[in-house]
C-alpha cells in the first residue's frame, strides 16, 4: 500500500479522534471560562439632592434615593462622569441621572460605581446644621493626647486605649454593613494587607497593633464584629486578634470618641452615613499623624508605624 493510499489515523482510529475533537472543544472552552471579560456594567436610574461638592475628589455627597434592585435610600459619596459636570451643580440641586456599578470577573474582585448624565431637575435651600454628634468635624492633630477611650472587641472583652501603650497603633473606623466598595470594604482590605506586612516584619510585628472601630453599637454586637474580621482578613484564625482588634463603643460614650477623631456619622433610613477617619498613634498615646478620607495607602500606614516606632522614646 502506497502512501497515497494508506488509511489515515482517524480513519484508522475513529473514536480516538472523536475523544480527540472533545478534548480540545473542552480546552477550549476552559480556557475561554479563564479569560473571560468583566461583566458588563449595570446602570440604574437614580434621584436625589445634592448635599455638598468635592472637586478635588471629583465627587458630590448626594442624599440619594431608593434605587430598585440597588440600595435603599442612603446619604453617600459619588464620583461624577464627566468631573466637568460638578462645575454645573451645586449644594441643594436636585438631580436625576444614571448610577453606573462595575463588577470584575471574579465575585471576590474589586467593582465601581460613579454617576453620569447628571441632570438638574430642581433646587431646594439647604438647612443650616443642627446642633449635635457630626455637626462639625475636628481635626486631630500631631502631638494630641489620645484620651483613655473605652470599647468592647470581638471577644466580648473591655478594652481601653491605655492598653495600647508601648506600640504603636493604627486605628480607623467601620460600618460593617456598608455597601460602596470605596469606603469601609477598602479601608479594611487595606487594613488586612498592612496586617499581612506586618507578620512578615519582626521589628513592625511586636511593636505595631491595629484597631477597627464600628459607630453602629446597635448593630454590631462581637460575633458580628467577629465574623466581619474572618471576612475580611480572609482567615478564621483567632491569632488574628492579637495584632488587630475589633471594636464598638457603648452608645453613650460614642459621640465623644467620633468627635476626637474627626468622625462624622448619622443615621437615618435604617443605615449610618459617616466620614472615612484613620489615625496613627505613637507608643506614647499621642497622635503621629490623622488621615481623613480614603486617599492613604498601604505603603503610608507601614511607613508611618516605622517612623513612630523608630522614634520611640
Amino acid at each position: 500500500m502506497n502512501a497515497l493510499n494508506k488509511p489515515s489515523w482517524s480513519r484508522r482510529y475513529p473514536h480516538a479522534a472523536i475523544i480527540s475533537l472533545a478534548l480540545t472543544f473542552a480546552a477550549t472552552v476552559i480556557f475561554s471560562s479563564c479569560t473571560s471579560h468583566p461583566a458588563a456594567p449595570k446602570r440604574y436610574h437614580f434621584t436625589g439632592q445634592i448635599m455638598s461638592i468635592d472637586t478635588q475628589d471629583k465627587s458630590a455627597v448626594i442624599n440619594g434615593d431608593n434605587i430598585p434592585g440597588f440600595m435603599d435610600p442612603m446619604t453617600m459619596s459619588y464620583k461624577i462622569k464627566p468631573a466637568s459636570t460638578l462645575s454645573q451643580l451645586a449644594a441643594g440641586d436636585l438631580i436625576s441621572a444614571d448610577v453606573v456599578v462595575t463588577e470584575s470577573a471574579n465575585s471576590d474582585g474589586p467593582s465601581d460605581y460613579w454617576l453620569e448624565n447628571v441632570k438638574v431637575t430642581g433646587h431646594v435651600k439647604m438647612p443650616l446644621p443642627s446642633p449635635g454628634p457630626g455637626a462639625t468635624q475636628r481635626m486631630p492633630q500631631p502631638g494630641d493626647a489620645v484620651p483613655n477611650f473605652s470599647f468592647t472587641n470581638q471577644d466580648g472583652q473591655r478594652v481601653s486605649l491605655k492598653q495600647y501603650h508601648g506600640k504603636v497603633l493604627l486605628l480607623t473606623f467601620i460600618y460593617t454593613r456598608c455597601p460602596f466598595p470605596d469606603f469601609c470594604p477598602r479601608v479594611s482590605e487595606n487594613f488586612a494587607e498592612i496586617y499581612k506586612q506586618i507578620d512578615t516584619n519582626p521589628s513592625l510585628e511586636s511593636s505595631t497593633r491595629l484597631l477597627s472601630l464600628s459607630f453602629d453599637p446597635e448593630y454590631d454586637t462581637p460575633k458580628v464584629l467577629r465574623d466581619y474580621a474572618f471576612k475580611v482578613a480572609h482567615t478564621r484564625d483567632a491569632a488574628l486578634f492579637r495584632r488587630w482588634e475589633f471594636g464598638v463603643p457603648r452608645k453613650d460614650e460614642l459621640p465623644k470618641i467620633a468627635d476626637f477623631f474627626g468622625v462624622i456619622y448619622k443615621a437615618e433610613g435604617g443605615m449610618i452615613t459617616h466620614n472615612l477617619s484613620t489615625t496613627v498613634i505613637g507608643p506614647d498615646g499621642k497622635i503621629v499623624k490623622w488621615y481623613h478620607g480614603n486617599d492613604w495607602q498601604v505603603s503610608d500606614l507601614v511607613k508611618d508605624a516605622g517612623d513612630a516606632e523608630g522614634h520611640k522614646g
